[in-house]
């Protein structure tokens, strides 16, 4: 429970303090709460990092009325010419992004979003959106994309969001990205009559959701990734789609 009212405020990291921090509550959340792994991790520092960090720009969220570990938010970007650099995207080692990569759009891959338990479900969200929308629009992208994750590698727990997944929100293939044998796993676990939408609904984690209302869609598969203990889902957003009415809400951060 929080002490005090949170003072937000957003910016890239720009100092290795900074990206430490950044790592550090990434531990906490992934290998920590989550029961992850990696083969960059380093237990004994508490540090959760992998060989893509360094090209990843990483946005922070900080809580000024908290007086120790202010940082209590990250989301990780990168952009086409940084997956150039490093050879590709984080997402090519779980899925095929021949589309995105012919679609001649200008990408932003998304991952690592974690926020500390106590400001979960409340505003602190809706700030590090509100960075990552300033961070697009001033880029001028088209396409956001990254992996995003159900905690548990038991497909079945899963059936309820992942049907629903496949059957209302896949994208278009044009822009599909497509999972990656041999950890690939159907989505379509159920058939659409007897999906519980509410169920389904409530299992679904807030930043999949979020996506899901600015119009976001999913790639083709989901890949159970067992190393980090998730199901991941491949999510896309096309920017140019986005009604007037979400992108408001994209631009001035009020996504629930």
């Amino acid at each position: 429970m929080l002490q005090n009212t949170p003072k937000f405020r957003t910016k890239i990291a720009d100092d290795a303090s900074e990206f430490r921090a950044a790592q550090e509550l990434r531990y906490r959340v992934f290998i920590q709460e989550l029961g992850g792994g990696g083969d960059m991790v380093d237990h004994e520092l508490g540090l959760e990092r992998d060989r893509f960090d360094p090209y990843f720009d990483h946005i922070l969220l900080f809580d000024d009325a908290r007086i120790t570990n202010p940082i209590i938010g990250v989301y990780r970007v990168m952009s086409c010419e940084k997956a150039n650099e490093v050879g590709e995207f984080y997402s090519d080692e779980e899925y095929d992004l021949t589309a995105l990569r012919q679609s001649g759009k200008k990408l932003l891959e998304l991952g690592r979003s974690c926020l500390e338990k106590d400001y979960r479900g409340g505003a602190a969200l809706t700030y590090l959106w509100q960075a990552v929308a300033n961070y697009v629009l001033e880029r001028k992208i088209d396409i956001l994309f990254g992996v995003a994750s159900f905690h548990g590698t038991d497909v079945s727990e899963l059936a309820e969001p992942l049907s629903l997944l496949h059957y209302h929100y896949l994208a278009e293939e044009s822009l599909r990205p497509v999972a990656k044998k041999p950890f690939n796993q159907k989505m379509n676990l159920l058939k659409p009559d007897e999906i519980d939408r509410k169920l389904a609904v409530l299992k679904m984690p807030a930043l999949i959701k979020s996506y899901l209302r600015l119009g976001g869609k999913v790639g083709l598969d989901a890949y159970v990734d067992h190393q980090f203990n998730t199901t991941d889902v491949c999510l896309v957003m096309d920017t140019s789609v986005i009604s007037n009415k979400k992108k408001s809400f994209f631009v001035q951060g009020e996504l629930k």
